[in-house]
């Protein structure tokens, strides 16, 4: 039989040497192994993605520090020039650091937001596993070399915002290309579970880059990015040697229903002929085809023929399958037409600026807002993220079971604009209410984000009104997360400026403000989901 594998990566073949062939007399379900090995690697691909980006609001607090309080060493002359910026890392050392810190996220996140859409055009049109490698080296690079500022002693600015630019382009290739792996892996039943607990990943980094960040960031904060970015390039290398991204790959046919057409009683042509002569055919071969797919053994020389024969149009099917694999991808404008995909984009746009400032800017107003230490602040502000693993997981179970992706989001919203309130004017008056109040928000803030970035834009990505030959998935979800990444670029750029000019509660009405137009964003979607809802009560 023709040998129909693709693409499969050396230690993929390898690992399957070993259980699939050196391993007789035990049976393996080939698919579901796969299946497992895909959600492994595309989690701990995302988990570094977002671990490197999290070091650089732990470090904050250690590149700008008032020094009044510390102890000078014997080789530093103190003056009334410098009392209060001694200990700082130049150029942070003046009064308008927050404004160049601000700068520095500005850059990475901007440079990301404008890379997206271009890097998701890429995605769709390239192999995958490939292209997840290539963007984690050079990701894991460029949090490196920000790094290597700490012994080299680097202290030019364009230096910071070039490195950090350079990691948000770099960054791109993360989304598109892990949340199209796992949509070209898993179908719709429980996606909304799957793609839940998958998404922890998000957290799960950015919890591992604030741990990371904080066992170096008072000793050395250079090795807050050196051991992540190194750990990223490690994981990327994995990737390269274990990712399988299509099941085409390893030689398996995507699942399609054999009765592929309506059956027309009042058409007895010889092309429905073929087609009943399909149905008998199919009914025996495809369950062949799948079992040899999935305990990787040999279709007998009937299954050949039947496969191969001229009058069966299962050729037809094949034909199709290979199409949808290796068809067109969409364009920009064809992907924006998909329902929904405007108005997830805008409303994406507000909820992302809203996660993105508490990423970068949490553990600094923990630390401004309490008498926390900077490695305790940092510990802390990893509880919003836990309550972000819980938050995913919480609106994907809800997804599934009510099948309202846009009203799941929209509740979320409308709790998470008083959980702010209550978070800015009471958090800091104890330990135990602060933790409290993180993981709610937490919870909140990043369920409706998660929600939106994975199951909506896999819905979406694989809409009817594509039809069968066009791939939009990578396309769609790079709209999305573009437009949102938009939001998380101005998100903590304006909470560095509110801040400074305006206090800590101005920037919490802001991101209030922001939850409320991401709910707004989302009126007609939850509207059109009651009216699904209250059509089908009705016909129960």
């Amino acid at each position: 039989m023709t040998n129909i594998l693709r693409d499969e990566p050396w230690g993929l073949q390898v690992l399957e040497c070993a259980i699939f062939k050196c391993c007789p007399h035990g049976r393996v379900n080939r698919i579901a192994w796969h299946q497992g090995g895909v959600l492994a690697l595309t989690y701990l691909a995302y988990t570094c993605y977002h671990m490197t980006r999290k070091p650089i609001s732990v470090v904050k607090n250690v590149l700008s520090l008032n020094c009044s309080s510390l102890s000078p060493p014997d080789n530093i002359v103190i003056n009334s020039t410098n009392r209060d910026t001694w200990c700082d890392w130049a150029p942070f050392d003046t009064a308008e650091a927050p404004a160049l810190l601000g700068m520095l996220d500005s850059a990475f996140l901007f440079a990301y937001a404008a890379a997206m859409f271009l890097s998701g055009f890429i995605a769709e049109r390239v192999n995958l596993r490939y292209f997840l490698t290539f963007g984690m080296l050079a990701s894991g690079i460029s949090c490196y070399l920000f790094g290597i500022a700490k012994p080299y002693n680097i202290h030019s600015l364009w230096y910071f915002v070039l490195v950090q630019a350079a990691g948000g382009i770099f960054q791109t290739s993360g989304w598109p290309g892990v949340v199209t792996v796992v949509g070209n892996w898993f179908g719709k039943g429980k996606r909304g579970l799957i793609f839940g607990i998958w998404n922890s990943h998000t957290s799960l980094g950015n919890i591992l880059g604030t741990l990371l960040a904080a066992e170096f960031v008072e000793s050395d904060w250079g090795l807050s990015f050196m051991v992540p970015g190194a750990t990223m390039g490690l994981t990327g290398f994995m990737i390269f040697l274990f990712l399988a991204p299509n099941p085409m790959d390893i030689g398996c046919i995507p699942s399609i229903p054999p009765r592929y057409r309506k059956f027309d009683a009042n058409n007895t042509s010889d092309e429905d002929n073929d087609v009943d002569d399909y149905e008998n055919c199919n009914n025996d071969i495809e369950d062949r085809l799948i079992y040899r797919c999935v305990y990787r053994e040999q279709v007998d020389v009937e299954d050949v023929a039947c496969l191969r024969s001229e009058t069966s149009p299962i050729l037809g099917r094949h034909r199709r399958v290979q199409e949808h694999h290796t068809g067109n991808a969409i364009g920009f404008i064809g992907a924006m037409g998909i329902p929904g995909v405007i108005e997830y984009s805008l409303s994406l746009f507000f909820a992302k600026l809203v996660s993105y400032t508490f990423l970068y800017w949490l553990p600094l107003y923990i630390a401004a807002s309490t008498t926390y230490s900077a490695t305790l602040s940092a510990d802390v502000s990893i509880l919003f993220d836990v309550g972000g693993i819980a938050g995913a997981i919480a609106a994907g179970i809800l997804s599934d079971y009510n099948g309202m992706s846009a009203l799941t989001c929209a509740l979320m919203l409308g709790f998470a604009v008083p959980a702010l309130f209550l978070y800015d004017y009471i958090g800091s008056s104890g330990l135990g209410i602060n933790i409290m109040l993180l993981l709610i928000s937490g919870l909140l803030v990043n369920g409706p984000y998660a929600l939106i970035t994975t199951v909506v834009s896999a819905e979406l990505g694989t809409h009817p009104s594509l039809g069968n030959s066009s791939r939009a998935l990578a396309t769609v979800t790079a709209i999305i997360d573009g437009t949102g990444s938009i939001g998380a670029a101005i998100g903590p750029l304006l909470a560095g400026l509110v801040s400074r000019w305006a206090g800590w509660h101005n920037v919490f009405y802001m991101l209030m403000i922001a939850d409320m137009l991401a709910l707004l964003f989302l009126s007609r979607l939850v509207y059109r989901d009651i009216q699904v809802y209250r059509q089908r009560w009705r016909v129960v």
